[in-house]
Order: structure tokens, then sequence, then C-alpha cells
């Protein structure tokens, strides 16, 4: 059964049909899941009005589980491993601290929307519920996807509370988001911030994360953290970190499919305490264009919406965004 919850004009529309949201703007279309494979903007859902183009992969800003670094404890048990040296992980130890992940084993995750004149947001929400020797489980996860009227692009949050002291504490995710092709036939080339442009064709065999185009946050931080790919005959999809010190590891390696996953945190965090990132996902024309809109925003590492607003002062003043 589908029901309309939030309409305007018909430029932002909200549809909910059983677990699935689908939201509609001017400029973009997408759906989200809270139920099966959750977390981010379903794959393939993503779709730009002005060229047709769609997200190639399995969603985005799609989310897994926490880790810290080094390898498994000996107390750890076997089902709570975390894989590496391999083509698929390389050799980056790192181990779980709370399970499951999140997009392929929570099963649903709680959320909520609210709306105001000109934007959409959609809260969803999950506490892990195992966790390795020597920590609890209870973390909470939250995201935010925020929709705006006139924009090729949402403004997205991730944000961990920490149920555990841990030394240094990580959040995997997917961004902007992996790449189905076979021999790059649907994509023409990956831009990194970091690195620069680089063609399809260096995606034709399988290769480690830690064997090219790796990121390690280290001594030079990056002035934009930007990843994006150019769709054949279409726009960028991009993923832009708005606060580069907050990634703590980026890989783009060829495991099938290009695979871009993106780590946030790294940082020392107690129990009860908090940290996040902020992000704009969605379509461009040129790489100066992703550029000139993460200036707009840049240094932001937490966006929500409450009463209508989107709440930072920068974004209520540039946006315009008020009570509905």
């Amino acid at each position: 059964m589908s029901s309309v919850v939030f309409t305007e004009e018909k430029m932002l529309k909200l549809e909910i049909s059983g677990s699935d949201l689908r939201i509609e703007t001017d400029q973009l279309a997408a759906a989200i899941r809270t139920e099966g494979y959750v977390s981010g903007i379903a794959g393939g859902s993503f779709l730009d009005r002005r060229t047709g183009a769609r997200d190639l992969g399995f969603g985005l800003d799609i989310v897994d589980f926490l880790l810290e670094p080094g390898p498994d404890k000996p107390d750890t048990p076997e089902g709570m491993r975390y894989p590496w040296g391999d083509k698929i992980h390389g050799n980056i130890p790192k181990r779980y601290i709370e399970l499951p992940q999140i997009c392929t084993q929570a099963g649903r995750i709680n959320w909520e929307v609210t709306g105001g004149r000109g934007v959409i947001g959609v809260r969803g929400w999950f506490r892990y519920t195992k966790a390795t020797p020597g920590y609890i489980p209870g973390s909470l996860w939250e995201q935010w996807l925020i929709f705006l009227e006139g924009r090729r692009y949402i403004l997205a949050s991730d944000r961990v509370t920490s149920a555990n002291d841990v030394e240094s504490l990580i959040l995997r995710i997917d961004m902007p988001g992996h790449i189905k092709h076979s021999g790059g036939d649907s994509f023409e080339a990956i831009y990194l911030s970091y690195h620069g442009v680089i063609p399809s064709k260096e995606f034709n065999e399988d290769f480690a994360p830690d064997e090219r185009f790796l990121y390690r946050r280290g001594n030079e931080v990056p002035e934009r953290f930007i990843r994006a790919y150019k769709i054949r005959g279409g726009p960028w999809l991009a993923g832009m970190t708005l606060n580069p010190e907050i990634v703590y590891e980026a890989w783009c390696h060829q495991r099938g499919y290009v695979c871009m996953i993106q780590e946030i945190g790294g940082i020392r965090i107690g129990r009860g305490e908090s940290f996040s990132a902020a992000y704009i996902i969605g379509f461009f024309d040129s790489i100066e264009e992703m550029e000139s809109v993460y200036d707009e925003f840049k240094g932001i590492s937490h966006i929500s919406v409450k009463a209508g607003k989107l709440r930072h002062p920068l974004l209520q003043r540039e946006m315009n965004v008020e009570d509905s």
C-alpha cells in the first residue's frame, strides 16, 4: 500500500510503500529501503532528471560495521574475526568492534521523516547488537539523507555514538558507492581529489585495496575530499566528505566491481561520545562544479533536519530553508 506523506506544489514528494520510501524533487528521484538491504540510497534508484542518469552500484552511503586497527585478539570467536591478507581486503589488519554489518544483516532500521519548505529529511538509525571480546554492544548509528528543492545533490550525514571506550574507532561506509561494470562499459573515469582522474581501463583486472589508489590519513590532508565516477555518456556522480580530516582510510580497487569503501573516524572515543561526517552526494557536469559546491559547505561535520529546518546556521542562510 502506498501513501503520500509530504508534498509541496508537486516539487517535493515522499511516498511510502511498505518498508520502502520514494522521494522525488524537481531535480532528483531516489528510493530508501528500511528493510532488507538497508541504509543509504537504494542501488539503481538515484535518478538525475536532467540527464536520465542513475547510480551504477549497490547503493549510496551504505553502512557496514565498527572496527579498529590491528589484528584480531586471540580470544576472538572464529565467526567474528575480520578477514585480511587477500585481494578483497588487502594486507590491512583490522578487527571488528561491533556487528552486524548493517546493510546486509541488520534486517531493518528505524526511521522518521521531517519536511519543510524546500527540504525533506529522512533519519535512519540502528543499535549494534554484537560485540567482540572486551567490548559491549549498543553503539548507535544515525544517518540523515536530506533532499533539497532545486539541487542535483543531497546532503547526508552519518553519526556514531559509542557504547565503548576505543582508542581508534572506525565506521565503514560506501562513498559514494560501488560501480558495477564489465570492462569499464558503464563508466568512463574515476576522480579522486587526493590522486586525480583515473581512466576506467585501470579497473579491468582485480587488485587489492592497498595495491593502488589507497588513501590513508597522514600528515597531508587534502584540501577537499571528493570521490566521483563519470557515468559513460553522462554526468559525474560524486560523494564529497565535507571535513577531510574525518576520513581515516578510503579504498578504490577492483574486485569484480569497483569497490569504493571509505572509513571515517579512526579517533579516540569514550563511552557515550560521538563522531560524525557530513557529505554531498549527487550529479555534476564537471570537476570544477564539484569543487565549487564543495567549497560552499566545506568543514561541516553533521547535518540534520528539525522542525523543517536544516540544523546548521550556514545552510539555513544559504538554502533559505523555512518552517512549512
